[in-house]
Parts: structure tokens; C-alpha cells; sequence
């Protein structure tokens, strides 16, 4: 085995934290893997790890070794997967991170005909309504809102555009009244997104001299799925994208709020990295997107 492989294979144990760990995850017996490590040892004239009856950790000269051997592989790995993606066929596992209220209601129950579509990819999914980094935090590609922060090695693919509409539950309008104005809403519970002044400033629509109002109230929500489940529960009046409220509407679960109400609307978009080989899941996936929702309108969406 020349000494390329066994650096490899030195990766693969100070990642794994063992050598036993490290063979089974190359198939390897624990023997066979110590005794390339003991080889690496002698070639480069120095002891690499640290070798405790709970497993192994590198020396200092050890640990300076690995962040080239580390390099190596993620190189071996960039290479191996540029084979694989020769033939074009969409393969392997697709990491997604997804705002929560759009995954929820509309990427999870889209999924089913993507996978049918796309047999050979496996899809993990993430949601969460942070900031991602995509390159840092190993993700293909991130559905968001288009007024997320963008990085400039980072390509942008609008999916559909999104109406914000505001609504509450008839109990709470039962017990609160309906505002008939936009100034009325300082006299009612609005349900707030924690940690994000920015979707808590309310604008009444008007381009100039308009209105602009920052919800208050006893209750809010990490996500915009928190915030609707609020709303169903008649805490308060929400702003909520139309793909979530209008099926509400049409059960009587939900009632519009001053429907003359129109806020600027904004985009959804996918997110991926700038890399001239995209990867042909990613591809599928980020298509797949476009062509589901780009062209559907609001009141036709799921959820």
C-alpha cells in the first residue's frame, strides 16, 4: 500500500477516534488498519498517535499531519465524486436546509414526486429558520426568503413569490374585535417572529408617505409555523404567507384581516453553491423546485 493510502487511512482514525471504529468503517480489520498506521510511522519517522486502552488521538506532530492528510481526503473525495457524477444520473444523499413553514407545508409534501423522479438520491433535510452558510455547514442547496443575506460565491434560483396576508382566528376577533384600519392594530395582540425585527415591521402596501407598524404583542414565535399555529389557536393577529392561510380560510379555521391589506410580497428562492461541476442531484433537486412551484399561484398551494 504506497503512502497515500495509508494518509487516508490515518484520517479515517483520528476522525473516527479509534482504530477499531475506523476499520469497520473501511472494512477493514482493526489489524490490518494498526499495522498500515505503525508503516506510516516509520516512513515519516515519527509517532502519530496516541494509543490509550478508550481509543487513539494524534500527537502534536500527529495532529499537524492530519490537517494535510485531511486536505488529501477531502480532495480523494471531490474526485471520487466527480466519477460518480460522470454519467449525469442523479445519485447519492442531498443535504437541504429549508426555512420551517415552507418545509413543513409545502418541500415535504413535494418530496414524494421528486424522490419517484430521482431514485438513486437520498434527501436529508433540515429545517430551521436561521442564517445557513451552506460551504461551512456541508449543505447542496437552502430554500429561503429572497431578503436573506447572499454571499457572492452563492447562486440564486427564485422558486415563487410569496403574498403575506393578516388573519386570526374568529375567536379572537369574537373576543377582540376586527380591526377596520391599519392603525386599529395597535390595539390588538400581534403575534411576533422572535429575533427578527425586520418580519415584525408591518407596512400598510402604500409605496410613499405609507404606514409602517411593528407588531407587539404577549406572544411570538421562532418560525413562521409557530406563528400560524398561534394564530389557529387565537392568540393573536398574524402576518402569514397566503400558501399557509387560504386553505384556512376556506375551512373557517382563519379569518382575513382587512383584506385591502396588501404588503409588498416577496421571493422564495433556493440557494446553492457556485461550483462549476454542480453535482447532478443538487441539479435535480434545484429544477425540481422551480418547475413545481414557479408557475403555481398562491391559493393553489398545499397546506
Amino acid at each position: 500500500m504506497d503512502i497515500s493510502a495509508q494518509m487516508l487511512i490515518f484520517a479515517t482514525v483520528v476522525e473516527q477516534g479509534s482504530i477499531s471504529a475506523a476499520a469497520r468503517s473501511m472494512g477493514q480489520t482493526p489489524s490490518a488498519v494498526s499495522k498500515q498506521i505503525g508503516l506510516l510511522e516509520d516512513q515519516v519517522h515519527y509517532r502519530l498517535l496516541n494509543r490509550t486502552r478508550t481509543g487513539v488521538s494524534p500527537t502534536q506532530e500527529g495532529q499537524e499531519f492530519y490537517e494535510k492528510c485531511k486536505a488529501m481526503a477531502e480532495k480523494f473525495k471531490e474526485a471520487e465524486a466527480m466519477i460518480h457524477n460522470l454519467d449525469g444520473v442523479p445519485r447519492g444523499k442531498v443535504k437541504i436546509a429549508s426555512t420551517v413553514a415552507f418545509g413543513k407545508s409545502q418541500l415535504i409534501p413535494a418530496l414524494p414526486a421528486f424522490m419517484r423522479q430521482n431514485p438513486q438520491v437520498q434527501v436529508a433535510l433540515d429545517l430551521t429558520d436561521r442564517e445557513i452558510d451552506l460551504q461551512s455547514e456541508g449543505f447542496d442547496a437552502a430554500v429561503c426568503f429572497a431578503e436573506l443575506p447572499k454571499h457572492p460565491d452563492i447562486v440564486v434560483r427564485r422558486i415563487m413569490q410569496s403574498r403575506r396576508v393578516l388573519c386570526a382566528a374568529p375567536e379572537y376577533l369574537a373576543r377582540s374585535g376586527t380591526p377596520k384600519k391599519f392603525a386599529d392594530l395597535a390595539h390588538h395582540n400581534c403575534l411576533r417572529i422572535s429575533a427578527n425585527s425586520s418580519r415584525n415591521k408591518w407596512s400598510d402596501g402604500i409605496a410613499i408617505n405609507g404606514d409602517e407598524f411593528e407588531a407587539k404583542g404577549s406572544f411570538e414565535g421562532n418560525s413562521t409555523d409557530v406563528v400560524f399555529r398561534a394564530a389557529l389557536a387565537g392568540l393573536g393577529i398574524a402576518r402569514l404567507p397566503c400558501y399557509m392561510a387560504n386553505r384556512k380560510f376556506e375551512t373557517g379555521e382563519l379569518v382575513r384581516v382587512m383584506p385591502e391589506y396588501a404588503p409588498p410580497s416577496t421571493d422564495i428562492v433556493v440557494m446553492f453553491p457556485d461550483r462549476r461541476n454542480l453535482a447532478p442531484k443538487t441539479r435535480a433537486f434545484v429544477d425540481f423546485l422551480v418547475q413545481r412551484f414557479r408557475s403555481v399561484p398562491d391559493y393553489q398551494m398545499t397546506g
